[in-house]
């Protein structure tokens, strides 16, 4: 049996350098319990949100990639059209990438999307939430969700997202994590 060194075709190649530069994180993603990563970043009008301005209430923050993509566009429009369960549950959501103001407006407006969208464009807060990816010639947030407790803890983090069937997990989740929250009257968050 004859055995040849083969070199890498450029697709090979491009997508060996794709996996290593997105390894690179630039922070370590905070746990169930942690107090969320603050937050001051404008939203699709331009318009400044700051973490504690949700205080008090249950929020439901989702990174994405990019707007307007097949995946992103599925998840924010299942977070669309189940709106009226994430707030009877008493949880506002809020959508965070790496895309400007501008993008995130056009993503608003294209889909009517009835929550904020911030434009984290320096990639600042998806650093400090540990989902920020370096992929050499960009860098994007990862599909990542976090639940975030009245009091300003991660509740939950979903690591693995499923833009189809997540908003169910996250209405599901905030159900059985605001009872408890009111049969305690002190939950702690599972």
């Amino acid at each position: 049996m004859q055995t040849t060194n083969r070199i890498p075709g450029t697709a090979a190649i491009f997508t060996m350098l794709m996996l290593a530069f997105s390894f690179s994180v630039a922070a370590a993603t905070p746990g169930q319990g942690d107090p969320a990563p603050d937050f001051v970043l404008a939203d699709q009008y331009g318009e400044q949100h700051a973490l504690a301005d949700y205080s008090d209430n249950w929020l439901v923050v989702f990174f994405y990639p990019k707007a307007d993509t097949p995946g992103c566009t599925t998840e924010a429009c299942n977070f669309r059209d189940n709106i009226y369960a994430i707030r009877a549950a008493g949880a506002e959501v809020v959508g965070i990438s790496v895309d400007s103001v501008a993008d995130q407006k056009q993503f608003s407006d294209k889909y009517k999307l009835p929550f904020t969208l911030l434009s984290d464009s320096d990639g600042k807060v998806c650093a400090a939430y540990g989902v920020l990816r370096n992929y050499g010639v960009m860098e994007v947030a990862s599909r990542q969700t976090f639940l975030i407790a009245p009091d300003g803890s991660i509740a939950k983090h979903y690591a693995t997202v499923s833009p189809e069937t997540h908003t169910q997990d996250v209405i599901a989740d905030l159900a059985r994590l605001t009872t408890a929250d009111l049969q305690s009257g002190d939950a702690v968050y599972q």
